[in-house]
């Protein structure tokens, strides 16, 4: 049975775009550059939040920790990022603090 990985064996890129957003918890990343399989953020790329009335917007529980296994949504993130390689994700939704969607020219 494959480990699960962790937020910890993440590259120094990936852990930053995790923490972006976790940061965000609703809304997108526009024109995520993406070179050698980790996520470009100098130049940090657009970010749009988006308000939630009446439920909670704050940063996802897991980004007050150093470590902690990744959700199924995140692997999945990882794997998007291996396919691109080198390229752009041009849209890159977050619902609750987790990848949710993305769009990607194929």
């Amino acid at each position: 049975m494959p480990k699960t990985p962790t937020a910890s064996a993440l590259s120094p890129a990936r852990r930053r775009l995790l923490a972006l957003l976790q940061r965000v918890n609703y809304g997108r990343v526009e024109h995520l550059v993406v070179r050698g399989r980790d996520p470009v953020l100098d130049p940090r790329p657009r970010v749009v939040a988006e308000v939630k009335f009446g439920g909670d917007t704050g940063a996802r529980p897991e980004a007050r920790l150093a470590d902690f296994a990744l959700k199924a949504q995140l692997v999945d993130l990882l794997a998007l990022l291996d396919r691109v390689g080198d390229g752009v994700i041009p849209l890159l939704v977050a619902r609750d603090g987790l990848p949710f969607r993305a769009e990607v020219s194929e």
